[in-house]
């Protein structure tokens, strides 16, 4: 379930547009498990809380008493428009650890890295150790 928020919170971030392929396209999933495993308790802490923000908040964007996983087109980009770009600075400020992780997923998806004439990244080692 939280993977699912998550999930819907950072789709309208960066949809596709026209050849270039939207965050909807890449391995999210894959790419939400190892940021779970490799990230610390506090950013994804701060991941969790900024999703259910961005779900939870119409009302106060666009002025629907609805999730924002149900809305579609037009309402949902005016939504993720305007939280990105609320007044109230926590509210926005927590939309940039959203946009964080959305934005490294779609940027490292090979893809994604075509459709900018950039070659994909190597394999990972798998040489990452917390401390």
């Amino acid at each position: 379930m939280v993977l699912w928020m998550i999930k819907q919170s950072m789709y309208p971030l960066l949809p596709p547009h026209g050849s270039l392929p939207g965050l909807i396209d890449t391995d999210l999933d894959g790419f939400l498990r190892r940021l779970r495993s490799e990230s610390n308790a506090l950013l994804w802490a701060g991941l969790v809380f900024a999703s259910i923000m961005f779900i939870s908040t119409p009302l106060l964007t666009v002025g629907l008493p609805l999730p924002a996983c149900l809305l579609r087109g037009r309402t949902l980009a005016l939504h993720t428009e305007r939280i990105i770009a609320h007044p109230w600075y926590p509210l926005r400020q927590s939309m940039s650890v959203v946009r964080l992780a959305a934005g490294m997923c779609w940027g490292a998806d090979p893809a994604v890295r075509a459709h900018f004439r950039l070659p994909p990244y190597p394999p990972d080692p798998g040489t990452f150790r917390q401390a």
